[in-house]
């Protein structure tokens, strides 16, 4: 991975603790949005590029398998994080670190986890008939990771943690990903626990932006405002004209 790679991943969890900053009611009413597009692309880059290129390499990797445990995966990390990854804040005042350390080891798996196909893509695990898409892999992470860092900052900035402590959790959040890409360039991984890993990370982003557009319409009525509907439909047309 190049340099700006790493740099990308690592800046947007910082972006989007910022944003958090801002204020919480004002960060509230943007975080929305923010998770529409980005679920709305991570489903489309799964469907469009990422799906296809995990059953199209190693027959033998049982990448379905892996696929659902990546999915199952995620719903046991979401036990710890809470649900952050979709933009759940549940809000403890005056919560001790213990709360802060359970978010953090369950967002901090995931973001390791969904690092390491980047690294072994390097190798050429995401090469499929001369077209590399371990650009959308990227991108599909920083944009999921923006509105997650969001919602940790509103998070832990709401129950009362330390302004240090926020930042210092942030970015250990931002630095996570690209260690998974580094272990993952680093460690000598055969091309058939290539395709596992990142079918696991598939997985994950199934169970992710799935769960963050059943939730698009806020209010538990089945319906979604015109406002996320184009939101939605605009992440997906982005995905799709970046992968063709």
């Amino acid at each position: 991975m190049a340099l700006w790679q790493y740099g990308l991943l690592f800046s947007t969890a910082l972006v989007g603790g910022a944003l958090a900053m801002l204020g919480e009611e004002q960060a509230r009413k943007q975080l929305p949005t923010l998770l529409s597009f980005s679920g709305a692309y991570l489903l489309a880059i799964a469907a469009l590029e990422l799906i296809p290129d995990v059953f199209g390499q190693q027959s033998n990797a049982s990448p379905g398998l892996f696929l659902l445990v990546g999915f199952f995966i995620q719903l046991l990390l979401e036990g710890l994080s809470q649900g952050v990854e979709h933009g759940h804040v549940h809000v403890h005042r005056q919560a001790r670190y213990g709360y802060a350390i359970q978010i953090m080891l369950g967002l901090g798996l995931h973001a390791l986890l969904e690092g390491l196909p980047l690294g072994a893509g390097a190798a050429g695990a995401m090469d499929v008939g001369n077209h590399v898409h371990g650009d959308h892999l990227l991108f599909g992470i920083a944009l999921h990771k923006l509105p997650a860092a969001f919602a940790l900052g509103l998070l832990l900035r709401s129950s009362g943690y330390s302004t240090v402590f926020v930042w210092s959790c942030l970015t250990v959040f931002g630095l996570l990903s690209p260690l998974g890409a580094v272990l993952g360039e680093v460690a000598s991984i055969d091309p058939i626990w290539r395709t596992r890993i990142l079918a696991l990370v598939v997985g994950s982003f199934l169970h992710i932006s799935t769960t963050i557009l059943f939730e698009a319409d806020g209010s538990h009525r089945h319906g979604i405002s015109v406002q996320k509907f184009v939101v939605i439909l605009v992440g997906m047309l982005v995905a799709y004209f970046t992968a063709h």
